[in-house]
């Protein structure tokens, strides 16, 4: 996968947010008839949703990358058809839903977030661990000659730089991925800061969307954030190679994404996480992405009415389908076989009026 790929896929998404995107292929499975579609949520998944409504024929797709949370507040006020999210739903954010009507998360793929940064001088690979990083982000580790660091990469000249913080000012399933991994690894961070979309950050910047982060840390020498890959590779970034629960340091790549989904455990509302997977080659800051929509659609009253309740449960059955094997192409990681399996029976599952959709 060269960069240049990268880019054109996820320019599609950094220049064309909350723009239709417009099929125009013939050569993709197609939708039963013309259909405008429309959703909310997830930067993170955004280059993939992007691109997947290009390839459908006689499909628009209306898609604002606001972030997870603004995507679910945007569900629930009945503005768009389907809601994005990197974090499974809370038992309050069901609660809040199903005022409206019963909800179904879909799980569609998974993603590595990157611990990126701007140091001339120093390559992609310097080895951080969940302490160190969590020490950055808490203001205890302010340079990057700090001993910390030093000690994690010994034989790398380190500048003495000062670092700049860079965090998301949104509410973010992006964020919910990184805050939950540095919970699980280190115990101060779980205790003083812990984890979430949203979180009260002890330092640094704030930067709305995965784009947003991406273009502070572009423009800043010294900065560290975290970002989608997507992002991070349409911006040329260096990024650690981050110390994992097998004690092995892995770079993000595509065969560290699928590793870290191994052995996921998915309980019967499909609402799991990835949270400090075991495999040693598993790349350890990897988040999975859900869409989530009302399971009967039209009784829900979704803006675009039953036309855009059959468009949603194509979007999805692309997504899970052929829409599987684009996903390579962007560095994000299909599902395993199993997960798959229950995301297409949840598919299948969806009615309009009690009637059902899939077909």
């Amino acid at each position: 996968m060269t960069k240049n790929k990268m880019g054109a896929l996820a320019s599609a998404a950094l220049f064309a947010l909350g723009l239709a995107a417009c099929g125009k292929s013939s050569s993709t499975s197609s939708t039963s008839s013309s259909s405008t579609i429309s959703g909310a949520g997830s930067t993170f998944a955004a280059p993939v949703y992007q691109q997947w409504g290009s390839a459908l024929p006689g499909m628009t797709v209306n898609y604002q990358s606001v972030g997870s949370g603004a995507g679910i507040t945007a569900l629930e006020g009945k503005t768009v058809d389907f809601g994005a999210s990197d974090p499974p739903l809370k038992p309050e954010d069901i609660a809040t839903l199903e005022k409206v009507g019963p909800v179904q998360q879909v799980p569609m793929f998974f993603g590595a977030i990157t611990a990126s940064y701007n140091l001339p001088g120093v390559k992609s690979g310097l080895k951080l661990d969940g302490k160190t990083i969590a020490d950055i982000y808490m203001g205890k580790v302010k340079s990057w000659d700090d001993a910390e660091i030093k000690a994690l990469n010994p034989g790398v000249s380190l500048p003495s730089t000062a670092i700049t913080v860079i965090h998301r000012s949104d509410s973010s399933g992006t964020t919910a991925g990184f805050t939950g991994w540095l919970a699980a690894v280190d115990p101060e961070w779980k205790s003083k800061v812990g984890e979430g979309k949203d979180v009260q950050w002890p330092t640094g910047t704030g930067a709305k969307g995965n784009a947003g982060v991406a273009g502070a840390i572009q423009q800043t020498t010294g900065s560290f954030g975290y970002v989608e890959q997507a992002y991070a590779l349409q911006h040329n970034f260096t990024y650690a190679s981050v110390k994992n629960k097998a004690g092995q340091y892995v770079e993000p790549s595509l065969a560290s994404t699928s590793a870290a989904g191994e052995g996921v455990e998915v309980p019967a509302n499909l609402g799991f996480k990835i949270k400090n997977p075991a495999s040693p080659s598993a790349y350890p800051i990897t988040s999975q992405t859900f869409i989530i929509v009302y399971k009967d659609m039209c009784k829900a009253g979704v803006p675009g009415g039953e036309g855009a309740a059959k468009g949603v449960v194509s979007f999805l059955n692309y997504g899970l389908g052929s829409g599987q094997s684009i996903l390579q192409e962007a560095d994000y990681a299909s599902l395993p076989s199993p997960i798959l399996a229950k995301a297409k029976a949840a598919v299948a599952s969806l009615t309009c009026n009690g009637t059902p959709l899939a077909g």
